[in-house]
């Protein structure tokens, strides 16, 4: 499938994209010279002079799967994970393919995208890794009660989770302790951060804290990290649904990997001048 828009020397064409608005600029470098680097994703990351984004997502070809994802922060630094951001994607390939199913390439592995019908997508996040070294953290200790103050959970999911249990995720200062935990000397690549209230049978309110980000409305790899964690801890069963500050996602941790469903938008499309 050829790019949005002809390539131009002068503007770069992107789309606007958001889950649960987890929002995301996703540029199309499919049969194009690739542009992206670190100084363009900090520019269009810029919510006051740039687009503004929780991730930029560059969507390529790949020789032995349907497409390539590559994500970058707002700081510059890259994501090794964004699911909501695959799952966006996901939806814009199917719908101009008709494809109902996409083998996707990401820095995390090979990941299975499909349509779950009523406009909703699921994407297989893979399987989570629970070893210390794998998140990865600083040295040997047990990923499920870290010695850090509120004894939280270390997932990976391609990119580092810290997650708290608390009474009340409402009445935490994200802002305050998401920026100290993600800094944290224990997580040497640095943390996503997620405070988490068990709110019913198998329903979890969560907040979320992302890495070279700060706080977002939800995020896809921060669901399937706390899923996790709330199985492991025995708090909940291994499907969940997730309620986050911009909306509801559905968890399941099964055997062949943690598979996140929800829904996605296109908002806009537009053009960088470069």
């Amino acid at each position: 499938m050829p790019p949005m828009i002809a390539e131009n020397p002068t503007y770069l064409p992107f789309m606007k994209m958001h889950g649960l608005g987890n929002d995301f600029v996703v540029i199309d470098e499919r049969g194009i010279a690739p542009r992206v680097d670190a100084a363009l994703a900090v520019a269009l990351g810029d919510r006051h002079r740039g687009v503004g984004f929780d991730q930029l997502a560059v969507l390529a070809n790949h020789p032995e799967t349907d497409i390539r994802l590559t994500f970058w922060n707002s700081d510059g630094s890259t994501a090794g994970a964004c699911g909501n951001a695959t799952r966006c994607i996901a939806r814009h390939v199917m719908d101009a393919t008709g494809q109902q199913t996409l083998t996707i390439t990401t820095d995390r592995g090979t990941l299975l995208a499909k349509d779950a019908g009523a406009g909703l997508v699921s994407v297989n996040m893979g399987h989570p890794q629970l070893d210390w070294a794998e998140v990865p953290l600083a040295e040997a200790v047990d990923t499920l009660q870290l010695p850090i103050p509120g004894t939280p959970v270390a997932t990976g999911m391609g990119n580092p989770h810290c997650t708290f249990f608390v009474d009340d995720a409402e009445s935490i200062n994200l802002a305050e302790r998401g920026a100290e935990i993600e800094h944290h000397p224990l997580f040497p690549e640095r943390t996503n951060v997620q405070f988490v209230s068990v709110t019913g049978p198998d329903r979890l309110r969560m907040r979320v804290w992302e890495r070279g980000v700060g706080i977002t409305l939800a995020s896809g790899s921060s669901s399937c990290a706390v899923a996790v964690a709330a199985a492991r801890r025995g708090l909940t069963g291994c499907a969940v649904t997730i309620d986050l500050d911009g909306g509801t996602l559905e968890v399941d941790w099964r055997d062949d990997g943690v598979w996140m469903t929800g829904p996605t938008a296109h908002v806009y499309d537009g053009q960088w001048r470069l």
